[in-house]
């Protein structure tokens, strides 16, 4: 039996957020049985794994693919949380990042993407964070300054990124590889600018530790971040006098929190630690500490790479059943990946 299929149906399990209880009840057999199914204790046969991807909404097929992936199925992805996050709220948001570059790995085996850029990958040993994002910045050939559409950016790396309800506002991202490729699931109640700060701090989770492990990864994360969305050499100069007005300003150029703007200020010399501390006194006597005014006039940011692949397979004359037998679903099971129905016309 292959280690892959417990992983499998161990993922795709808690992504729908059930019990091993309720699907063994669904099944008509054990908990123990379901048990040893998921451990690789026990082999399902033809009949059950049939009902199992009817309950889980996949194909049987999928659940016997062999994935081929950087990193295990159930390994822990890359999260941007606060600590105060729910387990049970990140374990199941976790799962349902590994149930999408499980389908993302599928489908991509059978449909290759042809990226104009790739993800590097570097040392955090060898290279700073800040050194790491200026090399991503030259490999992409990014233009200096402000980066317009940090999502088509990553997306033109071939890095799949989906928007979901996580169910909670104390997650806003995760990040994982599968195969060749990457995926990004953002917090879709995320604002603009939290949103593009959470894209560049899961690519550089991408970038530094996919295959390096550190301590600091969260910071790390952060610098990297800081740095792709706001290069020292080009922002520092406009990091003076910086008052709420300044703020929003240089916020509606640059497409992040005044927040993200005065730490970067703080982090580069250019402001004080008192200054600082007057800064969040002021965020927090407005109420804005959570919630930013002028968040909802920052250009609206949405992913469309995984869309897209869902449109060329409907373009080449590929029914939806046979889509969805690519990615792996069935049933109608949404994925990223769907192709918009076509609409009927009069004859």
């Amino acid at each position: 039996m292959s280690r892959a299929v417990g992983d499998v149906l161990l993922v795709l399990r808690r992504a729908a957020d059930i019990t091993q209880e309720e699907l063994a009840d669904h099944l008509g057999i054990t908990q123990a049985a379901l048990s040893r199914y998921e451990n690789n204790l026990r082999e399902p046969d033809d009949e059950m794994v049939e009902k199992l991807g009817e309950a889980l909404g996949v194909t049987p097929e999928f659940i016997r693919h062999e994935f081929r992936m950087q990193g295990a199925i159930a390994a822990d992805a890359h999260m941007r949380r606060q600590k105060t996050a729910k387990p049970s709220d990140w374990k199941r948001v976790e799962a349902r990042v590994n149930m999408l570059r499980m389908h993302s790995s599928y489908l991509l085996e059978r449909v290759p993407l042809r990226p104009q850029n790739h993800v590097i990958q570097v040392d955090p040993d060898e290279h700073t964070p800040a050194q790491a994002a200026a090399m991503v910045r030259a490999a992409w050939r990014m233009p200096i300054g402000p980066v317009r559409n940090v999502i088509r950016w990553v997306e033109s790396a071939g890095v799949i990124v989906v928007e979901e309800d996580f169910g909670t506002h104390r997650i806003d991202g995760m990040s994982q590889w599968a195969g060749e490729h990457a995926v990004i699931v953002l917090n879709a109640v995320l604002p603009t600018d939290r949103k593009r700060l959470t894209v560049a701090h899961e690519l550089g989770h991408l970038v530094l530790h996919s295959q390096y492990i550190d301590l600091d990864a969260e910071d790390q994360a952060n610098q990297f971040a800081a740095e792709f969305l706001m290069p020292a050499h080009v922002i520092a100069p406009e990091l003076t006098n910086l008052t709420l007005g300044k703020l929003s300003d240089l916020k509606t150029e640059w497409g992040v929190s005044m927040q993200a703007i005065f730490e970067r200020a703080y982090r580069l010399g250019k402001a004080t630690a008192e200054a600082r501390q007057k800064f969040y006194r002021q965020l927090n006597s407005r109420g804005w500490k959570t919630r930013e005014p002028g968040s909802d006039l920052l250009p609206a940011e949405n992913p469309e790479l995984a869309a897209s692949v869902g449109r060329q397979l409907d373009h080449a004359g590929l029914t939806q059943q046979e889509i969805q037998f690519l990615i792996g679903t069935r049933d109608g099971n949404p994925t990223p990946f769907d192709a918009p129905r076509r609409p009927l016309r009069a004859i």
